[in-house]
């Protein structure tokens, strides 16, 4: 999921649910008992959508780490292999 859209849905759930609770019925304390509620509950999803997208940055900078270690590690390898028989042909 792009970051845009993630914004896009948590932006748009915020903006109706306060609507929504706006243009209900009840009474005010009520109401903004009900505003608290589903800003606490809006604050815990954006945290949890952050959680997620980090661990997914994390497991992927991981994962190109290992690579660029991976063929880092090969090229050194070559590099002495080489440097090794040019020592032997030229000796």
């Amino acid at each position: 999921m792009s970051k845009k859209l993630i914004t896009g849905i948590l932006v748009g759930a915020a903006v109706g649910a306060a609507l929504g609770i706006l243009f209900a019925p009840d009474k005010g304390k009520e109401t903004r008992k009900k505003i608290a509620k589903k800003t606490g509950d809006l604050g815990d999803t954006v945290r949890n959508k952050f959680n997620e997208l980090g661990s997914a940055l994390q497991d992927k900078y991981d994962s190109i780490r290992g690579e660029a270690n991976s063929i880092l590690d090969k090229g050194k390898d070559t590099a002495k292999d080489i440097k090794e028989d040019v020592q032997r042909n030229f000796s």
